[in-house]
Parts: C-alpha cells; structure tokens; sequence
C-alpha cells in the first residue's frame, strides 16, 4: 500500500512573512513573527528553502509516508512550492490557493499546470466571495478540464488560526461555500475532479448529495475533523467515514491530514485513527489502499 496524502500545508518562511505583512498589530513584521511563534509553539521554517524541504522528506522518511500533496497557502509560497516540488524529485506534488476573481486567473492556472509542479488549485470562495458555480470559477475550470486536473473546493466553516492571531480581520462567508453549489459546476466539467476537503466542514450532508449527484466529486479525510460538533444529531468520525463510504465508495475518499507546521510535523496520529476506523467498519485492504494512496495516484497521473 503507497501512502499517499492528499492535504498538507508547506507553509516556507515565504509563507509566514506574506501573513504577518497583513496583520494591523502594532510593532515590525520580526517583532509579530516572534510573537506568534512564542505564543502558538510554532517553529518558524528556516529561511533557507532547500533545508525546509528536506526536513519535510526526512519527516516523510520517518513516519512512512511515499508521497504528499501540500499547498501553496497564499499566492506569495507559489515559487518557493514549486521550487520545493522540483528538489523533492517525485515526493511533493504542489496544489497552489487561486482567487478566481483575480483578473488574471485562468492565464495563471494554465501557466501553473504547463510547469510541472503543480498538479491542481484550491479556491476559497467563502474568504473570497465568489459563487461556486458563478462565472469566475468557471473560467478556471476550464483551464483545468484541459489538463484533467483536480480543484479543491474548501466548503463549510473556515477558521484560519493563524489570521486570528495575528489580528487580521475575518473576510468569510460561509453563504458562498455550500457543497450542493459544487453540483452545476460538477455537471459542466466532468473531467474536472472537484474534492471537498473536511467532508464538507460541517456542511456534511450536502457534500453526501453532492456525491451522489457527481460521479467526479470526491471528499479528502482530512484535519481534526471537529466540525463534527456543530451537527444537530451528534456523530462520530466512524459515522462519518461509514456514510461517506456509503455515498462516495472507497473510490472516492482521499486521505489526508491538513498536516502544516513543527513541531507536529506529519500527523501520523490522523493516519492511525482514520486506519482504526476504516478496520472497525470491516473495509478490506484492497479498498483502503485506494483511500490511502490509489485514489491520490490516480488524480495526480490525470493532471500530468
């Protein structure tokens, strides 16, 4: 079985002095930095790019993972993943965030995809405010059809920790990130594959329609899943993956962890967890290989 996650958060140096650029709290960006690092625990990446990449593959080294799909968070980490993605040789596959609204959108989708690095996108229309299905999105869409290419479609609550303590004020709108607006998009590009991270993020019964509606929608496993407890009925994750399997099938799950900074590093505890879980709903091997790495494979081989 490859192990393969499909959600992780590179977040390089780049990435950090991006976010501490926006926040309005007094003091330099060296003084948030170290605030934040001081009252979160976080370790800040080391500035060189090379040794950041490298602690990434001797962490995946060490807890077994063979491949990871990781995000470029903000439009200023887009070089630095890429240039990760290349010294990884075959290890990382880059999926960059894109506004849709940005005027330039789908030039930078394409120019994205034609450089090897990155496999896919993933769009915040919550923090952006945009409809799904509206005619910004759309354009990108097409771009990726001409690559089969997947789009992450983040739905559901949207809490950024990091934003918040920074002070950075919140922008979302959880009006724009239904799962069931997935549906008409879904419909117009069927070799696009769209994923709802989280199961949806609390929005966990329209992503189950939206399955049901789209043969190329899919779900990833993905963080802490604590969305779990604004549900009106409680549920487990182990009804979570038993109803997901019911809808998607083993076919159409990914796993992933939304593992992102140090000193946790790659969340081997989410793996153990959602594998205990997928024992005690008795899915076989076979099946849980696609979950955990065969899916992955097979959508990433689709957007080369």
């Amino acid at each position: 079985m490859q192990l393969v996650d499909f959600h992780t958060h590179f977040f390089c140096r780049d990435f950090f002095d991006a976010l501490v650029a926006q926040s309005p709290l007094p003091g330099d960006d060296a003084s948030r930095l170290e605030d934040l690092t001081s009252v979160t625990g976080i370790e800040l990446p080391d500035a060189d790019l090379a040794k950041h990449t490298r602690r990434w593959l001797a962490e995946m080294d060490d807890k077994g993972l063979d491949h990871m799909v990781t995000f470029a968070s903000l439009p200023e980490e887009v070089p630095a993943v890429a240039e990760a993605v290349r010294m990884s040789e075959g290890r990382l596959s880059g999926v960059a965030l894109v506004n849709p609204k940005a005027p330039d959108a789908p030039a930078k989708v394409r120019e994205l995809l034609e450089g090897g690095a990155y496999k896919g996108v993933l769009i915040f229309p919550a923090m952006h405010h945009y409809r799904i299905d509206g005619p910004e999105a759309r354009a990108v869409y097409e771009v990726l059809a001409d690559f089969r290419a997947p789009v992450y479609v983040h739905c559901g609550l949207l809490v950024v920790s990091l934003r918040d303590r920074l002070g950075i004020p919140r922008t979302q709108d959880i009006n724009y990130a239904n799962p069931l607006h997935v549906v008409p998009a879904a419909n117009a590009f069927p070799d696009v594959p769209f994923v709802i991270p989280h199961f949806g993020a609390g929005f966990f019964r329209e992503t189950l329609m939206a399955g049901s509606q789209c043969a190329n929608v899919y779900v990833d496993t993905s963080s802490t899943n604590s969305w779990t407890r604004t549900q009106p009925a409680k549920i487990t994750l182990r009804d979570v993956f038993e109803r997901a399997l019911g809808v998607f099938g083993p076919e159409r799950i990914l796993f992933g962890t939304d593992s992102n900074v140090f000193p946790a590093g790659w969340r081997a505890d989410r793996r153990a967890e959602q594998r205990e879980l997928l024992y005690a709903l008795e899915v076989h091997e076979g099946d849980q290989a696609q979950i955990f790495g065969g899916n992955a494979l097979r959508l990433l081989g689709a957007g080369r």
